[in-house]
Formats: structure tokens, C-alpha cells, sequence
């Protein structure tokens, strides 16, 4: 086994756990936590499965990011930024920046306070808020799957 085929299976099992997270904090997690009553026992539990997870999604962010820059070097496939037909390509790097940015600087420096703050004002609102956030980052996210995926295999190349 090559050391490609190691960093490409690094790479899509990271991938599959962060972006599984996600999808199951979007479709699942957030619609069942919106049906408890109390608003403080929902935002507990809200909150006690983000922390489970949170270390889980950092350490899949890391590997994604490490497993995709090893390939792009190892490849010397800098030259796919330049093209149009590689689209999907940037669309990884995007969905990884916001995630990361998100998880490693905004989450634990500024949105824990900021969500656990308005959700005590307006829980209602700030669980919606947050569905819908889930929401476009799962639908960015899959999009970006069905991107590469398809264009790795010379689908969705448009020039």
C-alpha cells in the first residue's frame, strides 16, 4: 500500500466522520432537542452532545486538512487552484476553512457565550438560528462531496 492510498483513506474517513456529525446534528440531533420543553434542560442537552462530539469534528477537521495538504504536495496539484474544471477542489477548501475557523476559533471563543446568552432570551429563535446554520453547512458540505467526488472521476468539469 502506497503512502497516496493511506492519505486518501485518512482523508475520506475523516471526512466521513466530520460531515456524518454534521448531518447527524442537522437531521437529527437539533429537531429531536427542539421538542424539549424546558428551554434550559434543552440547551443542556444541546450542549452536552456538542461536547461529545466537538473533540471528534476538530481531530477529523485536522486529519482532512493534513491527509488533503499531504496529497496536494505529494501530488504537486497546486495547479488545479488555476482551473475552472476543478472547481470542487476550491469548494473543499472553503467547506474546511469555515469548519475550522469555526470549530478551533469562533465556536470556543466566541459563539459558546454568544449562543448560550441569546438562548436564554430567546431559546426559540436561537435554535432556529442554529438549525438553519446546520442546515447550509450540511447542504455546502454535500454539495462539496458530490463536487469532488463527481469531478475526481471527470464528472461536473466545467470549463
Amino acid at each position: 500500500m502506497d503512502d497516496l492510498t493511506v492519505a486518501r483513506m485518512l482523508h475520506v474517513l475523516a471526512i466521513v466522520l466530520w460531515i456524518g456529525g454534521v448531518g447527524f446534528a442537522t437531521t437529527a440531533l437539533l429537531p429531536a432537542v427542539r421538542r424539549i420543553p424546558d428551554p434550559a434542560q434543552r440547551l443542556a442537552t444541546f450542549e452536552a452532545v456538542e461536547r461529545r462530539f466537538a473533540p471528534q469534528a476538530r481531530i477529523s477537521i485536522l486529519v482532512a486538512g493534513l491527509s488533503g495538504l499531504y496529497m496536494l504536495i505529494r501530488l504537486d496539484a497546486w495547479d488545479r487552484f488555476t482551473s475552472l474544471p476543478y472547481w470542487w477542489m476550491h469548494a473543499m477548501v472553503l467547506v474546511w476553512l469555515i469548519f475550522a475557523v469555526m470549530l478551533f476559533v469562533l465556536e470556543p471563543f466566541v459563539l459558546h457565550r454568544r449562543f448560550a446568552a441569546r438562548a436564554q432570551r430567546d431559546p426559540e429563535g436561537t435554535f432556529r438560528a442554529a438549525q438553519r446554520v446546520h442546515i447550509v453547512l450540511l447542504v455546502l458540505s454535500l454539495l462539496t462531496i458530490v463536487g469532488a467526488v463527481a469531478g475526481s472521476h471527470g464528472l461536473l468539469m466545467f470549463e
